[in-house]
């Protein structure tokens, strides 16, 4: 017998384009927060909090380059500088303003590297709250067929007992027309008609012989 070939379920999930999970309303509708597990409610927190942590250091970038833009101008607006008391102020707001560019470069080129770094993280934590809601999908697809199963089970059963109960009602009303259509051929209608009331039975020998329930 050929062994079955272990499949590797992070490969597969890695050649698949995933949508961030924490924001996909499909998502949401089958995890709603009653049923996820601790793992899936650690793993939703960890993508919400590196999105956010995404959309900051952007905002943050996006400020100081602004800072950075105008830090540049000013210089430029100011290099004419004079040997004056105004000059030698000139002269060291220049200075100041080149060390801020510099400490500011340092910072975007320190929040570009870690933002470069956050979509991989968010992909790897996606993809493994992916596997998680997988294998809680077929946890409660399986427990789901158990009742099913059930379900269909006490249907058959009780199908049967049902077509038992409707041959057995068959029988006894033929049984019950069989004797009152004897007795009405052999006493009469009038006779029978004194009977019918005076027991409280329905039939009549003119019609079609039907026990009433």
């Amino acid at each position: 017998m050929r062994k079955r070939k272990k499949i590797d379920n992070n490969k597969i999930i890695k050649n698949i384009k995933l949508p961030i999970l924490t924001l996909d309303a499909r998502w949401h509708e089958l995890f709603p927060d009653e049923i996820k597990s601790f793992r899936i409610k650690e793993l939703e927190q960890k993508i919400n909090r590196l999105l956010k942590n995404q959309g900051k250091m952007v905002h943050d970038i996006k400020d100081m380059k602004k800072l950075k833009k105008s830090l540049v101008s000013d210089i430029v607006v100011n290099m004419d500088i004079k040997n004056d008391l105004l000059g030698k102020s000139k002269e060291k707001k220049l200075d100041q303003n080149k060390r801020y560019i510099n400490e500011l470069n340092e910072k975007i080129d320190k929040a570009s590297d870690r933002l470069s770094e956050l979509p991989y993280k968010i992909k790897e934590a996606n993809e493994e709250l992916m596997l998680e809601s997988i294998q809680s999908c077929y946890e409660r697809i399986h427990v789901n067929q158990d009742k099913l199963d059930e379900i269909s089970e006490w249907i058959k059963k009780t199908r049967e007992e049902l077509k038992q109960k409707i041959l057995e009602k068959h029988d006894m009303e033929s049984a019950n027309n069989l004797i009152y259509s004897y007795m009405h051929d052999i006493l009469g209608s009038e006779v029978i008609d004194v009977f019918d009331v005076k027991l409280n039975i329905n039939n009549k020998a003119s019609e079609e012989p039907v026990i009433k329930e």
